[in-house]
């Protein structure tokens, strides 16, 4: 990010719940953490009448099977043509047969022409797994005179509660990528500089795919 989009960026997160994300997890201000998980689609409509009976009913035991909240995102971005555009360019100057050159021209073209006729879409899609620890009850006044005189907590306190946090949230998150793999439908958790760029681009819906985490995310998604 350049000067500008860290000003934005800075400007944005004074308006959101979010107070940190680090070691792939995001930290609400509120005190509870979030994991978000890049889920594969399924193309439903081409399966046969059994595999889709087949996925409703894996996916209704995996809706059945929760007993805490999570959230379906689906993030729809007009797709940038232009990296894939400049790799046939590239393509086209390193052709040494002349007619397979001139078909690459037009074939540039013709992609040209059609992303400009309408907007062609990608859809990205997400499962958001929360895990918020137990709130401590109100303190009296008597607690909090007590608790004055109590150690604050170290640094090394603050990182152990943060290590268990991260450990009861990546049970449920285990727990959901297991179930919806039932269901064909595989997921991946994104890590920090992922998380980072898709609430940027949420909020910053002018600004282009970065091809290299695309690239990165669906070679962890074939695994």
């Amino acid at each position: 990010m350049n000067q500008n989009q860290l000003k934005s960026a800075s400007s944005i997160q004074k308006h959101l719940p979010v107070r940190e994300i680090r070691d792939d997890v995001v930290i609400l201000k509120s005190g509870g953490a979030r994991a978000i998980l890049m889920a594969s689609s399924v193309n439903f409509a081409l399966k046969s009448d059994d595999e889709q009976q087949a996925i409703i009913s894996r996916y209704q035991d995996f809706l059945n099977s929760l007993d805490f909240d999570v959230q379906i995102m689906a993030n729809s971005r007009k797709f940038d043509i232009e990296p894939y555009i400049y790799s046939l360019k590239q393509k086209e100057l390193l052709q040494t047969n002349e007619l397979l050159k001139i078909q690459t021209g037009e074939y540039i073209n013709f992609i040209r022409g059609l992303t400009e006729m309408t907007n062609i879409m990608t859809e990205s899609f997400y499962v958001i797994v929360p895990y918020s620890p137990v709130q401590v009850k109100k303190q009296g006044i008597m607690d909090k005179v007590f608790g004055f005189f109590q150690k604050k907590p170290t640094g090394q306190d603050k990182e152990m509660e943060f290590q268990e946090l991260k450990n009861q949230l990546w049970q449920r998150v285990e727990f959901v990528s297991s179930a919806l793999s039932g269901a064909g439908i595989k997921t991946v958790p994104l890590n920090t500089q992922e998380l980072v760029e898709l609430f940027y681009k949420i909020y910053n819906p002018s600004v282009k795919e970065n091809p290299e985490l695309k690239k990165a995310q669906e070679m962890r998604m074939t695994q």
